[in-house]
């Protein structure tokens, strides 16, 4: 099979993977709905023209022709304004923003008949809008979990071993590393010792060696000391006595900075290994601070991508559309030539990580983001919960129509990164090349 066939494999897999997360997320917005008795009309995956739909019920499900996201249309999500019909349109309005407010108002009632009344969303109590409008960004974390799952407790992850992979001639730090041994460098304390390629290190100082964790930290932790090494080469256990240098290695806590460490000169052989259920924890952890920062940062970087779509270098660790994202997963099924087991695994991780993303991202507190109705629900919890404590009347429903302004400008602002991702991953695109 030829590597072009393999790479669009890879993009066609990856799109797919995309637009069923996309659709499971509006399910997590749908089913919750549709349980608390809120109308919903409109089921959508992707946006622009309608390429297919059907009508089941009260709803219509369908397809649309630019797979980039997806709605469902929960009537009455824009309460009415304070003591007006519903039913009845403002005649005049003053101020650009009152009028689309007015419209959407108008827009939003539209089609309600009388008996639509008790199922509008604005009108059910505050726990079933968080739950309505957090069930999409949850059911994106449940699939990057699950799918994380698979990747490091099915197939496994690359994991070092205590089998020697290659043992160092000098000992340089961490700064000078990738460099030639100079003849003034000191020799390795593992080369002094014999160690080859293929020993499997069985116990160091005395205790007994399970891990590479475990015998990096005892060799950092030894210094300049003299260490007793056991090992086994080809079935034979034998034993080393060498004192380990001391070196300016990256902090294991914080690997900007560095530590005077002992050292010993080894590469771990590293092999897939199963993974448990708290190793997955442990990354969907860093994956997690590792979003948080790249969402915090978004502006920054994005200034930096509109500069590589006019020709500046592009950062490959910088934002990317779906676009480049597709392009990131055919190269993956061809780049380094591997197997299919582990370009599963690569575009598995490609799309728990998008996941993770986009429901981080939805959690930002504004609209139009699911973020802005979730902080919506729990500012009217907050409000009528005080104003109960203070025997004061029911200030009502949240009247969300209000940040409309806000919801046009940051739906403006979204529109154009997307524009601007994608039209960089189309001229200078990021590449694992």
């Amino acid at each position: 099979m030829s590597d072009a066939v393999i790479y669009t494999i890879g993009v066609v897999v990856f799109v797919l993977g995309v637009v069923l997360s996309i659709a499971l997320h509006e399910c997590g917005h749908m089913y919750p709905a549709k349980k608390f008795g809120i109308k919903v009309t409109q089921f959508f995956v992707g946006f622009g023209n309608t390429v297919w739909s059907t009508k089941r019920g009260e709803t219509e499900y369908g397809i649309k022709s630019i797979p980039l996201g997806g709605y469902v249309k929960l009537v009455g999500m824009l309460p009415p304004a304070k003591d007006a019909d519903p039913h009845e349109v403002r005649k005049t309005n003053t101020g650009m923003f009152t009028q689309l407010i007015s419209d959407a108002r108008s827009a939003e009632y539209e089609h309600v008949k009388d008996d639509d009344l008790d199922r509008l969303f604005y009108r059910k109590p505050w726990w079933q809008k968080l739950i309505v409008m957090s069930g999409g960004p949850i059911v994106n974390i449940i699939i990057a979990v699950f799918l994380f799952g698979v990747v490091f407790m099915g197939f496994g992850a690359l994991t070092p071993t205590t089998t020697v992979q290659a043992v160092s001639d000098c000992a340089i730090s961490d700064a000078e590393a990738g460099r030639t041994c100079k003849p003034t460098d000191p020799q390795t304390p593992a080369s002094k010792a014999g160690l080859q390629p293929g020993d499997r290190i069985t116990a160091f100082n005395g205790e007994k060696i399970d891990d590479w964790e475990q015998l990096s930290k005892d060799i950092r932790a030894n210094g300049s000391r003299e260490a007793t090494i056991e090992f086994v080469r080809d079935g034979r256990p034998m034993s080393a006595t060498v004192a380990t240098s001391v070196l300016a290695r990256a902090d294991l806590d914080d690997p900007t900075k560095t530590v005077e460490v002992g050292f010993l000169g080894v590469t771990p052989t590293e092999e897939m290994q199963r993974q448990g259920p708290l190793y997955v924890v442990d990354v969907m952890g860093d994956y997690v601070v590792a979003t948080a920062k790249a969402i915090w940062h978004l502006p920054e970087r994005m200034v930096d991508v509109t500069r590589a779509a006019f020709g500046a270098d592009r950062d490959p660790e910088g934002p990317i559309s779906v676009v480049g994202a597709s392009r990131v997963a055919g190269e993956s099924f061809t780049i380094d030539d591997p197997t299919w087991s582990e370009r599963a695994q690569r575009v598995l991780i490609l799309l728990a990580g998008l996941n993770l993303f986009l429901a981080m991202f939805n959690f930002i507190p504004l609209l139009p983001l699911d973020g802005g109705h979730i902080a919506g629900a729990l500012w009217e919890a907050v409000r009528r919960g005080f104003a109960k404590l203070r025997g004061a009347p029911d200030p009502g429903y949240v009247d969300v129509a209000k940040m409309l302004p806000v919801a046009y400008g940051v739906g403006a602002i979204l529109i154009l990164m997307s524009v601007i991702l994608i039209y960089a991953d189309i001229v200078n695109p990021v590449s694992l090349s």
